[in-house]
């Protein structure tokens, strides 16, 4: 587990490690410039997870199944918000499907907490949670979506049984206003940060935001983004925006 400074969050919990490129979302990830310093500074769960190529660290498509991650959460007393595998893809097509349910029993026996999953294959996490899976109140299931071309995403994961649904448009680099939000509990929206930012219209914040009115959809705006995105901050139509899903 590790504290973050993720503002939807409160802590990571990673029992898979590595991934592979998917869409257009995956150009600047964040997880394969950590993964290339975490095994710089020597850590076995991420050697070999990323290569350079272009003078940035890229996934090889491998994975790290890290058993002993799976009895942490048993060892935090205070309840708490869990970002789940914030360095790799829980529905990566590798992962294989006793290791999902292995993370399920873990999140089941630990209902203090809240876990939130989050993966750019709605798809695959359709098809093996409708076989027996029991939907977990505390497990709160989503799908990133950052543009028109992956809309179809928002169509699969509300196939997933959950008690939650949300997605994040993060980094968003493209208009999603063909999308709809209806059955879609919470909605995340960023701007992409870090050297080779692509830049976020306001035009499409405010699609996602309407989109939100319309369904009941709460909305959480959670950067700007851009190479500092402590400077551009998290101010949308001048205030912060930090609505979480209603929960029972």
């Amino acid at each position: 587990m590790a504290e973050t400074s993720i503002e939807w969050t409160d802590a990571t919990w990673n029992p898979v490690a590595g991934c592979s490129i998917m869409s257009a979302g995956c150009t600047n990830c964040y997880a394969m410039r950590m993964a290339a310093r975490l095994e710089a500074m020597g850590l076995e769960k991420y050697r070999g997870l990323t290569r350079k190529s272009g003078g940035r660290a890229k996934w090889t498509g491998d994975l790290y199944l890290d058993e002993s991650a799976l009895s942490v959460p048993s060892t935090w007393s205070k309840p708490r918000n869990v970002f789940v595998n914030s360095m790799s893809d829980l529905f990566h097509p590798d992962v294989p499907v006793e290791f999902i349910r292995k993370v399920w029993r873990a999140m089941a026996d630990t209902r203090r907490h809240t876990y939130q999953i989050l993966t750019k294959r709605p798809d695959r996490m359709a098809y093996i949670l409708r076989d027996g899976f029991d939907v977990l109140p505390n497990v709160w299931l989503g799908s990133s979506v950052e543009d028109g071309r992956v809309i179809d995403r928002l169509d699969e994961l509300r196939r997933v049984p959950a008690a939650i649904r949300f997605v994040s448009f993060e980094p968003l680099i493209g208009s999603v206003a063909a999308g709809r939000l209806d059955g879609i509990d919470w909605a995340i929206v960023g701007g992409e940060s870090g050297p080779k930012a692509r830049p976020m219209d306001p035009v499409w914040i405010d699609e996602v935001f309407e989109m939100c009115s319309e369904a009941g959809s709460a909305f959480f705006f959670k950067q700007w983004g851009g190479r500092n995105k402590k400077a551009t901050g998290r101010s949308y139509r001048g205030r912060t925006w930090d609505a979480m899903p209603a929960t029972a």
